[in-house]
């Protein structure tokens, strides 16, 4: 059984920063497509970052050059480093994974496996 638990949500002020950590059990990390998602009040669910088995990652336009997505196989985890934070960053964030290795960037919908998510809160 496949289970993704995230950690590291809270609130903070914006131009903080968080880590959120997204532990996997039941699933390899490295395998497939893995991402984080996030779902604000009166918004669509909304990708994050997403990165490949081989390295590959893609940011949304929104978090580029602020978010770090990042995977560790040791410790069979999914990372986000969250930088210079906006109120508009706050949401809960979820982590997915699918086994599939090809196009990663699509709804997490379309992830085989979805966590609980986390909640994250950017005051202004």
């Amino acid at each position: 059984q496949v289970q993704l638990v995230e950690s590291g949500g809270g609130s903070v002020q914006a131009g903080g920063s968080l880590r959120l950590s997204c532990a996997a059990s039941g699933y390899t990390v490295s395998t497939g497509c893995m991402g984080w998602f996030r779902l604000a009040p009166g918004k669509e669910r909304e990708g994050v970052a997403v990165i490949a088995s081989y390295g590959s990652t893609t940011y949304s336009d929104s978090v580029k050059g602020r978010f770090t997505i990042s995977q560790d196989n040791a410790k069979n985890t999914l990372s986000l480093q969250m930088n210079s934070l906006k109120p508009e960053d706050t949401a809960i964030y979820y982590c997915a994974a699918d086994p599939r290795q090809t196009g990663c960037w699509r709804s997490s919908l379309l992830y085989k496996y979805r966590g609980q998510g986390t909640q994250v809160t950017v005051s202004s």
